[in-house]
């Protein structure tokens, strides 16, 4: 990162209340909206008026060719549409537009009360009150209604009354708005009590008038990485940056496109249109605005190595520095195949059954997913190709890779996956490779909290598993119509009145997807019970109830017995094949050393995630 220059000087109030109003100094687009409560702003003018220091502000001079944020007036101003600023204030804006609305103008602030209600006030100094001395200064600094008439009653009775300069005068308020204003010594020497008004300006105003706020000024040298980390740095007190938000006020600052389109490009406005697109996949909803400038990253990187050569290339990058380095000209080219990649992405996770993002193993995942289909356009439907893309997404999700350092694997599972998926003679994929499942695992993978847990019960349903009561495959129609979730085989109640080890228990071994009406026929009972329940209330014979739960790789006699052990160690077996076959790699064996036992130790009885379902406690 290039180092930042600055300098540190101080100004004085009015020179920033001048700046703000002639749009001198002005705001990214990138900064939100202004926020802040009427008690807040009234808290703001005392320290004022005491003298008291409110702290740093900092700006960016303009005229850097790589940063050109789009500006907009402090709220409240009304500026030319081309006024150019010569700073753009990067902290410091809650303040300076309190300062600015209340101490120029009508002295109107549009603020919020403490409830969040909107509402318009208007500051004022009790003159007497304020002379008594720097300790009766929060005493003396009073918030109005924005026309200046305090009422009560519901509005009936009228307290007091500053409409106007005569009445403000009369009742010996000063009004904030004439702090720094060429109207405040006509305004005092209109008061009846001379004497007063000259002590008030010797003791209060005068003070004020060379009231000094440092400044932290960044040069036009600096980096659009270094403004985010210094943003982001100083912006404790208010919401963390957005790469988003700094590259919607970087595109909309584009005079290449101004020029060509006479408007302004709107990234959060395109990312909207990219939401109602989405909207029809519910799989989708966990992607975010900076994912999907990610994938765009990927591609525009991806594209600019293979650009460079076997020289120096390019690095593929979805860091958060590249993401800020993104032009519009390139995120244009990729907006649109980015999209319709992050849709045929819903169509894929429908095929390995996963539906909706509850049991989205690794959302991130979707980041290089789509810009790998980008990169293999049509050839990711084809079988052979199809078959990789599979392995290598069982691969992250059951290898447990994309939990972490998830950038560095992105941009290698972008630059390795296509060409290994087409059938090259390239080594395997990174995500492939670090792939790595022990059976041991199965005993600890217990809550949805785990990418893994999601994965093995998304893989079930895909080994076409139907429902014990509905003789309906739970696909994509059937899984939201029958409420289907993941519950206990041996129920919960039964295991614990025949001491069955709890973390075998809440293992996913002992959990399948059902349908919410079969999980309640089942209840508590022991399965020896419920499955003639079920064959009864179903209409069906026992032989169709046991190929039923063979869709679920559950062996019908061992329930029907009620046989727990036999069931657990034929149905982990028979997981592990299914994860087998997922990654196109074996499962590490250690259920006869000292692993399986400590997974098996590490079961926390008290843990909360692990709780029955109220279901299972029904008999």
């Amino acid at each position: 990162m290039r180092n930042v220059g600055f300098q540190t000087p101080l100004y004085e109030l009015d020179k920033y209340l001048e700046w703000t109003t002639s749009g001198r100094v002005q705001l990214p687009d990138f900064q939100r909206g202004y926020k802040w409560e009427d008690e807040r702003i009234r808290q703001l003018l005392v320290t004022i008026l005491r003298g008291h220091p409110l702290g740093v502000v900092m700006m960016l001079k303009t005229g850097n060719d790589q940063i050109r944020f789009k500006p907009r007036p402090v709220e409240g101003v009304v500026l030319p549409a081309d006024t150019e600023p010569g700073w753009l204030l990067l902290d410091g804006q809650q303040r300076l537009t309190s300062l600015t609305q209340a101490l120029t103008g009508d002295g109107v602030v549009h603020t919020k009360d403490s409830r969040g209600k909107l509402m318009e006030r208007r500051y004022y100094v009790h003159i007497a009150t304020a002379l008594r001395g720097e300790d009766w200064i929060d005493d003396a600094v009073h918030s109005l209604p924005g026309d200046g008439v305090l009422r009560s009653n519901f509005g009936k009775d009228i307290e007091l009354d500053l409409s106007t300069a005569e009445k403000e005068r009369a009742n010996g308020y000063f009004p904030v708005r004439l702090l720094f204003g060429p109207e405040t010594v006509s305004w005092l020497f209109n008061c009846v009590d001379r004497e007063q008004a000259n002590d008030f300006y010797a003791k209060v105003i005068k003070r004020c008038s060379t009231y000094n706020i440092p400044a932290i000024e960044l040069d036009e040298t600096t980096s659009k990485s270094a403004v985010a980390t210094v943003f982001e740095k100083v912006n404790t007190g208010g919401l963390p940056l957005n790469v988003f938000e700094l590259l919607t006020a970087t595109f909309a600052g584009d005079k290449k496109y101004y020029d060509t389109h006479g408007t302004d490009f709107r990234l959060n406005d395109d990312w909207q249109q990219t939401l109602r697109i989405f909207a029809a996949h519910p799989v989708l909803a966990s992607v975010e605005n900076t994912d999907f400038l990610q994938a765009v990253s990927l591609l525009v990187s991806l594209k600019r190595a293979r650009e460079d050569g076997v020289g120096r290339p390019s690095a593929v990058s979805a860091r958060k520095e590249d993401l800020l380095k993104l032009t519009l000209d390139e995120y244009l080219e990729w907006v649109r195949p980015v999209r319709d990649a992050f849709v045929w992405s819903a169509t894929f996770l429908a095929d390995q059954h996963i539906f909706d993002v509850k049991f989205l193993p690794y959302p991130k995942q979707l980041v290089p997913l789509a810009a790998i289909k980008v990169v293999l356009g049509a050839d990711a439907d084809l079988y052979g190709v199809r078959a990789k893309l599979t392995q290598w997404f069982w691969c992250g999700i059951l290898g447990e890779l994309y939990g972490s350092s998830i950038e560095t694997r992105f941009a290698r599972d972008v630059e390795s996956v296509p060409d290994w998926a087409r059938g090259s003679e390239s080594a395997a994929p990174r995500t492939v490779a670090d792939c790595t499942f022990a059976a041991s695992r199965l005993l600890s993978l217990r809550t949805r909290n785990a990418a893994a847990y999601k994965g093995i019960y998304s893989l079930v349903l895909s080994q076409g598993a139907k429902d014990w009561m509905y003789d309906k495959a739970l696909d994509k129609v059937q899984y939201a119509e029958l409420a289907v979730d993941i519950h206990h085989i041996f129920p919960y109640k039964w295991c614990l009145g025949h001491d069955i080890d709890p973390a075998k228990r809440e293992s996913i071994v002992n959990k399948t997807p059902i349908s919410a009406e079969t999980n309640r026929s089942i209840g508590g009972a022991a399965p020896s019970v419920y499955l003639p329940k079920i064959e009864k209330k179903a209409g069906i014979v026992p032989a169709q109830v046991d190929a039923l739960l063979a869709t679920h790789l559950v062996d019908a006699a061992d329930l029907r017995a009620d046989d727990f052990d036999s069931f657990f160690k034929s149905r982990l077996e028979k997981l592990i094949a299914v994860i087998e076959a997922a990654t196109g790699k074996p499962v590490q064996n250690d259920m006869q050393d000292n692993d399986a036992e400590e997974e098996l130790q590490k079961f926390d009885p008290e843990d909360a995630a692990v709780k029955p379902d109220l279901d299972d406690l029904e008999v």
